[in-house]
């Protein structure tokens, strides 16, 4: 009964938090444990120090997003890689990744980019069908980069440190970067010089103060001069004062709507986080992930084919949910199983985010094949197929990053 009341729950489109929170209360009643430890549960959330850089960095991102910076990221891209063939492919994917590593939505950066690219991809001689499926492909391909917000949120609920998960996400990004570039370089027309409409110096100046911005992030991390919380708390002040003082794109009216809608995004993740760990507490209270590991370990021995099934259920579960409640959900239930794998639970970290990154350009309901669509106003099957190629290399990079972990652990250890 109680099976079937969730599943109405869910089948009527009920907000993920309710459908969650009424399995944790109904599984607590049934087990006679006090549903007040919920609530407590929820207290010991709020105190967690590295969630504070999660708001932070959602506001940075929000407001990069609404500024003139993707304008100016690309014109920099341009006067950087503009010399190599099939260059402004390759800018397309470079600056794709960039952005979406601060605004950490991949849907933010289709709608803030693809108006920019599409039109630019096709004037250089680009086809229409390389181009969907580029812009498609590459609206989440920043998400293993730092501070990539599903990289927080991912330590934070793994208890692991985000400083680490940062440097993991590196090699196994920039591989997926290199592979895709190399195709684009490969599938683009003859090199065609660009038409300057500014100077080198022009567009250096026009870019200088944004170009500090990752290095605030790494430098301060890495360096030893910040935590990750203040990490963030640095690069949301920055931004504020380079936007709204400095280039003056967002004005000090603007300030309070664009905060509130950053925290609504926070607000819908904190209350889906909250309900989840409640929720995941009780499994572990019944042994539940005890339980589903000694049935899977009846049948697949090998870490090998655990970590093959593991990708093809990520990826579906990736097409379905987004990132953050993918997130949320599984990683409880999936880390305890991981670790008696002997999986590293940072390379499980990004397993996980690349299978969820790439779930989003997945058919049939992959997120970023219907934002693209939406944007570009293009039937959807015609997205299915400008996203196979590429679809086929993020793939390829995924076995690789599963089957090498050195990729993911390199530079930590």
């Amino acid at each position: 009964m109680k099976s079937l009341f969730i599943l109405l729950l869910a089948l009527i489109g009920t907000p993920l938090f309710i459908v969650i929170s009424a399995v944790t209360l109904l599984s607590y009643q049934q087990a006679g444990i006090d549903t007040s430890v919920i609530f407590i549960e929820m207290t010991r959330l709020g105190e967690t120090p590295l969630l504070i850089s999660l708001p932070l960095f959602i506001f940075a991102g929000t407001l990069l997003s609404e500024s003139g910076t993707p304008q100016r990221i690309l014109k920099l891209s341009q006067l950087l890689l503009g010399w190599l063939p099939g260059g402004l492919a390759v800018i397309s994917l470079t600056v794709c990744a960039v952005f979406t590593a601060f605004t950490g939505a991949s849907g933010v950066t289709i709608f803030a980019l693809g108006g920019l690219l599409l039109p630019a991809l096709l004037k250089d001689g680009y086809q229409q069908r390389f181009s969907l499926g580029l812009i498609t492909s590459s609206g989440s391909l920043g998400l293993l980069f730092p501070p990539s917000l599903p990289l927080i949120l991912y330590g934070v609920i793994s208890e692991t440190r985000i400083d680490q998960l940062f440097l993991a996400g590196i090699i196994p990004g920039t591989l997926m970067l290199i592979l895709l570039s190399l195709y684009a370089i490969k599938s683009g027309p003859p090199h065609l010089p660009q038409e300057k409409t500014q100077s080198n110096f022009a567009i250096l100046k026009e870019t200088i103060w944004e170009l500090p911005l990752p290095f605030i992030v790494i430098i301060g991390i890495y360096g030893g001069f910040l935590v990750a919380s203040e990490a963030a708390a640095v690069t949301a002040l920055y931004v504020i004062i380079v936007e709204v003082f400095i280039y003056r794109d967002i004005s000090i009216r603007q300030l309070p709507g664009i905060m509130a809608r950053s925290m609504v995004l926070f607000g819908g993740i904190m209350i889906i986080l909250a309900a989840s760990t409640a929720s995941t507490n009780y499994f572990v209270d019944q042994e539940i992930p005890n339980r589903l590991f000694a049935v899977i370990s009846q049948h697949i021995e090998s870490k090998y084919s655990f970590l093959l099934l593991l990708n093809l259920f990520l990826l579906l579960v990736g097409s379905f949910l987004d990132i953050f409640s993918a997130l949320i959900l599984i990683v409880p239930l999936i880390l305890p199983i991981a670790q008696n794998y002997d999986i590293h639970p940072i390379h499980l970290g990004i397993i996980f985010l690349t299978n969820l990154q790439i779930g989003y350009c997945t058919p049939p309901v992959g997120l970023n094949l219907f934002l693209a669509a939406y944007r570009f106003e293009k039937p959807i099957l015609e997205l299915y197929r400008a996203s196979l190629p590429f679809l086929g290399l993020l793939v390829i990079t995924l076995l690789l990053i599963t089957y090498f972990p050195i990729l993911s652990l390199g530079l930590i250890f």
